[in-house]
């Protein structure tokens, strides 16, 4: 019987010619997605109640800037305080102390079981509770007494709902990224007389923001749209602002097309800068560095 040569039938398959895959259901939908992009595109520009110039001029008003300016202030401090907070929640949880873990869990059943809407709005009334705030002890000397309606402004109240609530969450995804690190290393780092808040700090906080960012990023960009709610208490932020415009003028949906329009410039923004940092945290991991193979 006849021995069959390796190479040759090799070479045969070589000098065949490679045809692509046709994916002819990926064109077709993608042509009927493009026919409705572009008859809703053309739809928006030719349809005169859409009132692009009223748009064009309110875009850089000084009002619409203002209450830019404060979306962005709350967006900063709000998930500022989150994250802080969300850390020591997250902390609390994992050190085995049940005072601590009971503590921190009631401070989650409570923050993430009650609409950040209904937090708001209690926050601004605090001081129909609380008239005057005192610090200090129930039995003992006082570190002093303030005025809420002196203090709880509408800033502060936007504030500590946005920032309390956003706490919760961020306890979590700090406590679900924590958990994420291999054991073996944190064994391995107190073997070598590191303490506790030093492994925390060298070891297991640089691995676990490789899972933390991610989702913080995703709670930053929700934090900025979130930021609406403040206007039922009268923070005169980005929405808020275009409300004061429109019950003036009455062009409602060329000023919400204004406010959308920021809102869509500062999540662009924030998710290329996410993107950026998820790359940067994905530096030692070999599954994103590696080069594939020639």
């Amino acid at each position: 019987m006849a021995s069959v040569d390796p190479t040759h039938s090799l070479s045969r398959y070589e000098d065949m010619p490679v045809v692509p895959l046709r994916y002819w259901g990926r064109w077709v939908s993608a042509a009927l997605l493009g026919v409705v992009v572009l008859g809703f595109a053309v739809s928006m520009v030719l349809n005169p109640r859409f009132r692009w110039d009223v748009v064009a001029d309110y875009m850089f008003s000084p009002q619409i800037l203002s209450g830019l300016y404060m979306t962005v202030l709350l967006t900063v401090s709000a998930i500022a305080i989150g994250i802080v907070l969300g850390v020591i929640l997250a902390l609390m949880r994992l050190t085995g102390n049940p005072v601590l873990t009971a503590m921190a869990s009631g401070y989650l059943w409570l923050f993430r079981g009650t609409p950040l809407l209904v937090q708001l709005i209690f926050w601004y009334n605090l001081s129909a509770l609380y008239p005057q705030i005192t610090l200090g002890f129930p039995i003992g000397p006082n570190l002093g007494t303030f005025s809420a309606n002196q203090y709880i402004t509408v800033f502060v109240a936007a504030l500590l709902g946005l920032g309390l609530n956003e706490s919760a969450y961020m306890a979590e995804i700090v406590r679900s990224g924590l958990n994420a690190v291999n054991k073996g290393q944190n064994e391995a780092a107190e073997a070598l007389g590191m303490t506790r808040a030093r492994v925390i700090r060298r070891i297991i906080l640089p691995q676990a923001m490789r899972i933390i960012i991610p989702p913080t990023g995703n709670q930053l960009i929700g934090m900025l749209k979130t930021t609406s709610l403040v206007s039922v208490i009268a923070m005169q932020e980005l929405l808020y602002s275009a409300q004061l415009i429109y019950t003036a003028n009455f062009q409602t949906i060329p000023l919400l097309i204004v406010a959308s329009i920021w809102y869509l410039v500062l999540t662009t923004i924030l998710s290329i800068g996410q993107h950026f940092l998820e790359k940067h945290f994905a530096r030692g991991d070999r599954r994103t560095t590696a080069k594939p193979a020639k």
